[in-house]
């Protein structure tokens, strides 16, 4: 068995505090990265407080599970990755995950990918993970394929960015031990 989950060289994955409330205050209200959420208001403090509080931090309770990205080096939390819309009976989720602007382009996002890939194939068991990602975000598409996701399907005009229609990429990561058959 691995001997963590959630820690590698530079990065640890950890449960939210309520000291992330700042900080996930700041990101969440990022108008920049609504286009690929579903938000179109801000949200409050107090909505955030709750959220945290009420999370039991499991995937099978909460149908859903937020993680702290923090660099190991000083603590600093950098972002977040998350599994939503987990399906029980399908062992299927959708995993999101936002760098803070000052910490991207350094790996870590990759890192903390690898790191939820790991858990959620070789501890929850899980039988996929699918993103759905802008088809003009190269970024992001050379991040999960790098990841072991692979393309899957195109959505036409998915999502309204803008004033204008995005096509997005369905991408899709199999649990590796089903990736051969």
């Amino acid at each position: 068995m691995k001997p963590s989950y959630f820690i590698n060289e530079r990065i640890r994955l950890r449960a939210i505090e309520p000291e992330d409330l700042e900080v996930i205050y700041t990101m969440e209200n990022d108008s920049q990265t609504w286009d690929v959420t579903n938000f179109t208001v801000p949200y409050s403090k107090f909505v955030l407080k709750q959220y945290i509080e009420n999370s039991q931090c499991d995937v099978f309770a909460d149908r859903q599970l937020r993680m702290m990205i923090v660099r190991r080096e000083d603590d600093a939390v950098i972002g977040t990755v998350d599994i939503t819309d987990y399906a029980t009976m399908h062992q299927r989720g959708e995993v999101g995950i936002v760098v803070r602007r000052e910490y991207q382009g350094n790996g870590y996002a990759a890192d903390a990918l690898k790191l939820l890939c790991e858990y959620v194939f070789g501890f929850l068991f899980m039988k996929q993970l699918i993103v759905h990602v802008a088809a003009d975000n190269e970024a992001s598409l050379r991040l999960f394929a790098s990841c072991g996701f692979v393309q899957c399907g195109v959505l036409k005009e998915w999502w309204f960015v803008g004033g204008h229609y995005k096509d997005v990429v369905l991408m899709q990561c199999l649990r590796p031990a089903d990736r051969e058959r």
